[in-house]
């Protein structure tokens, strides 16, 4: 029988196993489903250290990280090559628990991106988070034979390279499209008026007012209730505010959208129009695709017609404004806005937003805007009402999740019955070989 401290140590190993590899899967799940936000949070790391030159390879290593994050926690979940997982998650949470208490104390950066827009931690929060998987990881490290294991040694190579594959593509589909889920708060069927307005009676914020005056040389700190008026010989100095608690924060801060000739502000004309606007939205034009002009003119043309309002929205200088309309043709006007606002609403450039009333009803990637003859029935069933348009084709999680899952399955149906007629042929080898 086992003793009491081998069956606890074998609960922990095990409940270390179940969180990392979650944990590990969940993390880099979320980051394929939309590597173009991991992108952009790996930009802010190389510029909050200083390492602007190698902004070039922020996708490619939003979407390494991802596949490692994935590989690591499918194969820790699995027990595949539990030696080598364990060391490289206690490698990688080696690096990531200081990382985050940097983050935490100097605050480079606002959230650390550790979850994408799925999950967001505040830097303290992370690393507490990552405290616990450190210890988790050792534990793993130090006591990985006993890790559950659900292959042989003959199809690790499979698994693991199948879900860092797996991983690769994902991402790279989602890059190349919209991501198939959206994390963030511009989500089809939003109300961005409704985004950014404050709840009647939501918390607000809440701040400590100290004053410092000083009398003969000597300064001292006052609270607003001890302030020493009655004594004229103190002198003000400086007065100190420190947020005690944060109140209640809207979703969308600001949506701000201006003219490009006269900085005209037009935010509430575009998010009043009960007729349908669109937006081609591109963050930075001067990077934005133009091997769709076609498609976006046929829209505009469209649009124009039915006398909806169509913009190009950047937040690029007027100058790109104007090489563009050279270059592709445009007559559409344009509007500025902030670019990481733009990234924010689609990750796309450029990418087509439809809204009504300032409800999001349809979102498309500059790849996936609809043909000539699919205008017509897409704008009509959309602004028939608020309606949120639907991609034709069903939910695809169900089948990516089968796609990963499946061949997983069959490969361990497949490598469990031929370890079983391996031990059965040794067996009766065994047992002629004592006869004998």
């Amino acid at each position: 029988m086992m003793k009491t401290k081998d069956v606890v140590l074998k609960v922990l190993v095990e409940f270390s196993r179940l969180l990392i590899g979650v944990v590990f899967i969940f993390s880099g799940t979320v980051k394929a489903i939309d590597p173009m936000g991991g992108a952009i949070k790996i930009g802010e790391y190389l510029s909050a250290f200083g390492l602007d030159f190698l902004h070039a390879f922020s996708t490619l290593l939003s979407i390494n990280l991802s596949a490692i994050e994935f590989t690591l926690g499918v194969s820790v979940l699995l027990g595949v090559y539990r030696r080598y997982a364990s060391f490289f998650t206690l490698v990688f949470m080696a690096l990531m628990t200081p990382l985050t208490l940097y983050l935490a104390l100097f605050d480079p950066v606002s959230d650390c991106g550790c979850f994408g827009d799925a999950v967001i931690l505040t830097n303290w929060e992370t690393f507490y988070k990552n405290v616990v998987l450190l210890a988790a990881a050792i534990l793993l490290f130090i006591h990985n034979q006993r890790m559950l294991q659900l292959y042989t040694f003959k199809v690790y190579w499979f698994v693991a390279l199948y879900a860092y594959l797996f991983c690769v593509v994902f991402a790279y589909w989602n890059y190349n499209h919209l991501p198939m889920i959206d994390f963030r708060p511009y989500k089809l069927g939003a109300n961005i008026p409704e985004l950014m307005s404050i709840p009647e009676g939501a918390p607000e914020d809440e701040y400590n007012y100290s004053f410092i005056y000083e009398k003969e040389g000597v300064k001292q700190e006052f609270s607003l209730e001890d302030i020493p008026t009655a004594d004229s010989s103190w002198v003000f100095v400086d007065a100190k505010t420190t947020l005690v608690k944060k109140g209640y924060e809207p979703p969308v801060a600001a949506f701000n959208l201006y003219t490009s000739e006269d900085d005209l502000e037009v935010t509430d004309r575009i998010l009043d129009d009960p007729n349908g606007v669109l937006l081609l939205i591109a963050p930075k034009l001067e990077e934005a695709d133009d091997s769709r002009i076609d498609e976006i003119i046929t829209i505009y043309d469209y649009a124009l017609e039915n006398k909806i309002t169509f913009y190009g929205v950047t937040g690029s200088s007027s100058d790109v404004v104007v090489d563009w309309t050279n270059n592709t043709g445009a007559e559409y006007p344009f509007l500025i806005a902030d670019a990481e606002l733009l990234k924010t609403v689609i990750r796309s450039n450029p990418g087509l937003v439809l809204l009504k009333s300032g409800t999001i009803l349809g979102k498309w990637h500059y790849k996936d805007i609809p043909e000539e003859e699919e205008v017509k029935e897409v704008m009509e069933e959309s602004l028939s009402g608020l309606t949120v348009v639907k991609k034709k084709e069903d939910d695809p999680s169900l089948v990516i999740i089968l796609t990963f899952t499946l061949p997983l399955l069959f490969v361990w149906m497949y490598d469990y019955f031929r370890n079983r007629r391996r031990k059965k042929e040794e067996c009766a080898a065994s047992i002629e070989e004592a006869h004998i």
